[in-house]
């Protein structure tokens, strides 16, 4: 049996992309053929530079794909995932939750990495990754031969769970998919951790997404927070800058501590 985490880039997204080009180019034509004078130039015009659009976000998605796959030559999800698991240490019976757990990922790393731990995780598993769900994940648990790891449905909004139940709380580019109050998300995540456990939350933290995090930061340490650090992942740990950029995850970011 092998592991199936799919890819953050979903393939249905690459061929919207190039729907949309070829549907686009399509127009451009028929119109060209059918109309006469400005209006012909007009429309040919505008429907050729959406065309031109859709071209150039067909190569960008298909480049995220291409950098995602698991399995690939880049492996930029394996560096993610495998580096914010390795942020969480749990002692022998402890529990971790795993918000957003998608394919069960970072919640089979940080299992494989804490084997004496319980590990659970949650997701709405909505339509926007169709593939994504409770079953995929269960099925990549017994893959790898993670025990002792649960997957279940859940709000990252509102976690079904009592204050300081878990000895660690994980999440991977999660809270940014979520309008609203992000860093009232990350509260919520946090509410769920034990006094003295651990934490690792990687996202978008970039000041349009959650505004002043830095000022988070300091607000978790102003409510009693051992330690809490803004680690940038983008200075070749996770990803390069380069990298960052085309990719659009610019503000890409481990927010890290112990309660």
């Amino acid at each position: 049996m092998k592991t199936d985490y799919k890819n953050w880039m979903p393939k249905g997204m690459i061929y919207s992309f190039l729907g949309g080009a070829v549907g686009c180019a399509a127009v451009a034509i028929i119109l060209y053929l059918l109309l006469n004078g400005t209006l012909r130039t007009v429309l040919t015009i505008v429907f050729v530079a959406a065309a031109v659009i859709f071209c150039a976000l067909t190569v960008w998605a298909l480049l995220m794909h291409r950098a995602f796959d698991y399995h690939g030559k880049r492996q930029m999800s394996r560096q993610i995932i495998e580096g914010t698991a390795a942020k969480v240490k749990m002692p022998a019976g402890g529990k971790c939750l795993d918000v957003g757990c998608g394919s069960g990922a970072l919640a089979i790393a940080v299992a494989k990495a804490n084997p004496q731990a319980q590990v659970v995780g949650i997701d709405r598993w909505g339509k926007e990754y169709a593939s994504f769900n409770q079953k995929l994940c269960e099925s990549n648990a017994r893959a790898e031969g993670v025990k002792h790891i649960t997957f279940r449905q859940g709000d990252a909004t509102h976690l079904d769970f009592a204050d300081e139940t878990f000895d660690a709380v994980v999440s991977n580019y999660v809270y940014h998919n979520i309008l609203g109050d992000r860093q009232q998300y990350l509260l919520e995540t946090l509410r769920t951790l034990k006094k003295g456990g651990t934490f690792a939350l990687h996202d978008i933290f970039s000041q349009s997404k959650y505004g002043d995090m830095q000022a988070f930061v300091q607000k978790l340490k102003d409510m009693g927070y051992q330690r809490v650090e803004l680690i940038d992942t983008t200075d070749g740990k996770f990803m390069t800058k380069f990298e960052a950029a085309w990719m659009a995850l610019s503000g890409s970011a481990l927010l890290t501590g112990i309660k």
